[in-house]
C-alpha cells in the first residue's frame, strides 16, 4: 500500500517517509499493518533468559504471558535463582549452563541479561546456532567484542537487537516523531543532563567495576542522539570529571561527568551525568532534562519526576537497590517501569513486547541494531577516554557508522 492510498495521512507524514525519516525507516500505518501481516509466518517461540537478575526476571514474566511463546528456559550461575525465577515464570528447561539452555531444540530466541562483561560469551553461542537474540546494554564494554558480535550477527541466520528501553519511553518516542516530521528544522543543539543517586551507581559497580555512569547509563541518552539524528554523526569528544564521594566509597568513578559531542554538522551536544545524590535522594531510577534546539524550533523535556511524589512513613521499596527503603519518591521515575494489579508496565515491557512481535512475526521493531549500540559504546567510552587524557577524542568515522 502506498503512503498516498493510506486515507487521513498527513502530508507532512507523508513527505518525512519519502525522506527516509521514519521508525525503522518508516511511518506504518495500522491499515499497512493488517496488509502486511498477510502470508508473514507466524513464528512459535521458546525463549531462553541468561541471568536470572532484575531485568533478566522481568522479561521472563513478560514473555510468560505472551502469545507467541510456547516454553522458557533460564540460565543463571546461581542456579538458585534460576530455579527460582523457572518456578516463577513457568519455565520448563533450567540450569546454570548457558550453553545448555541456549543449545536446547525447543529454543528459539535468547534473551542475555548478564552482568555487562559476561556478554559476549552466550551472545555469540546464540548467534552461531542461528536463534535470535536480544541483549541488555551497553552491547558490550570494548569495542573488539562489539565487532566480534556484529561479525557473528551479519553470519547468523538469527538476529541481534539491543535493548535501550529509554526508546519506548512516551516523551521520548515524541522527539523522535518531531524530528522526523521536520518540525525542528535542522537540528544544531543537543543537552541532556541525568542524576541519580550513589545507592545505584554502588550496585553498579559492585557488579562490574567498568560498569560507570557513563558507560552503562548515559548511554541511554547517547543512543537517543544517534536514533533522533541518524545521519550526523559523532566526530569529536571533550569531557572533564570530577571524582569525590563515589572514589572515597573505593570505586574509580567520578562523581560528576561533563562532555561536550560534536557532530559531523557542526551540532554541539552537551552531556551531563552524575550518579552521586545522597542514597536516599527521592528518585527511583534516572533524573533527566533533554532540550532539542533545532532551526526552527525547540524541544525541551522534563523528565525529573516531579510530578508524582509521595511521602509514606511506611517506607517504599527501592527498585534497584536490594534492603534500600525511601519515604519519599518520585514515582514515575523506575526506568524500566512499575509493576501495577500484578502487570509490568512501562518502557520495558513495551520493548520487551516489541521484540517478540518480531521474533513471531518477522514485523520490524525499533530495538538498536548491533552498529548502533557500538556506535553508542565508542562514544561513551571516548568521554572516559577524554576525561582521563585531559584531551579532546577524534571519532573515526567507522567508529560511529550506524
Amino acid at each position: 500500500m502506498t503512503v498516498d492510498a493510506v486515507e487521513g495521512m498527513p502530508a507532512v507524514y507523508a513527505a518525512a517517509r519519502a525522506r527516509g525519516l521514519g521508525y525503522d525507516g518508516s511511518f506504518t500505518t495500522q491499515a499497512e499493518h493488517a496488509v502486511d501481516e498477510q502470508g508473514l509466518q507466524r513464528r512459535e517461540i521458546g525463549l531462553a533468559i541468561i541471568g536470572a537478575g532484575r531485568i533478566g526476571t522481568m522479561r521472563a514474566k513478560l514473555a510468560s504471558s505472551h502469545a507467541a511463546v510456547h516454553s522458557i528456559g533460564v540460565a543463571d550461575i546461581n542456579e538458585a535463582a534460576a530455579k527460582k525465577l523457572a518456578e516463577s515464570a513457568g519455565a520448563t528447561i533450567v540450569g546454570s549452563n548457558s550453553l545448555d539452555v541456549i543449545s536446547n531444540p525447543a529454543i528459539n530466541a535468547v534473551v542475555v541479561a548478564t552482568g555487562e562483561h559476561q556478554h559476549v560469551e552466550p551472545v555469540l553461542q546464540a548467534l552461531q546456532m542461528g536463534k535470535h537474540v536480544l541483549v541488555e546494554k551497553p552491547i558490550a564494554l570494548k569495542l573488539e567484542d562489539a565487532d566480534k558480535l556484529i561479525a557473528a550477527a551479519a553470519q547468523s541466520s538469527g538476529s541481534l537487537h539491543v535493548g535501550y528501553s529509554r526508546r519506548f519511553k512516551r516523551r521520548y518516542l515524541t522527539v523522535k516523531e518531531q524530528i522526523a516530521l521536520g518540525r525542528l528544522g535542522e537540528v544544531n543543539g543537543l543537552s541532556a543532563r541525568i542524576y541519580n543517586s550513589r545507592a545505584q551507581v554502588f550496585q553498579m559497580l559492585k557488579r562490574d567495576p567498568h560498569a560507570t555512569p557513563v558507560v552503562d547509563s548515559l548511554t541511554y541518552f547517547v543512543d537517543m542522539l544517534g536514533w533522533w539524528v541518524p545521519d550526523d554523526p559523532a566526530v569529536e569528544v571533550w569531557a572533564r570529571g570530577k571524582g569525590g564521594t563515589i572514589r572515597k566509597a573505593g570505586f574509580d568513578c567520578d562523581d560528576v561527568t561533563y562532555a561536550v559531542v560534536t557532530l559531523a554538522s557542526g551540532a554541539l551536544v552537551n552531556f551531563s551525568c552524575s550518579f552521586a545524590l545522597p542514597d536516599k535522594y527521592p528518585s527511583l531510577g534516572y533524573c533527566a532534562r533533554i532540550e532539542v534546539i533545532g532551526s526552527e524550533g525547540v524541544l525541551m523535556i522534563d523528565d525529573d519526576h516531579l510530578d508524582q511524589i509521595m511521602y509514606t512513613e511506611r517506607g517504599i521499596p527501592h527498585i534497584y537497590v536490594p534492603d534500600l527503603t525511601v519515604n519519599m519518591a518520585f514515582l514515575s521515575s523506575s526506568a524500566p517501569g512499575d509493576w501495577v494489579g500484578g502487570e509490568f508496565w512501562g518502557p520495558l515491557a513495551s520493548e520487551t513486547r516489541n521484540w517478540l512481535d518480531h521474533v513471531a512475526t518477522g514485523k520490524p521493531c525499533m530495538l538498536a541494531t548491533p552498529r548502533e549500540a557500538r556506535s553508542n559504546l565508542a562514544i561513551t567510552l571516548a568521554i572516559e577516554e577524554a576525561v582521563a587524557t585531559g584531551r579532546a577524542v577524534r571519532l573515526p568515522e567507522t567508529a560511529v557508522a550506524r
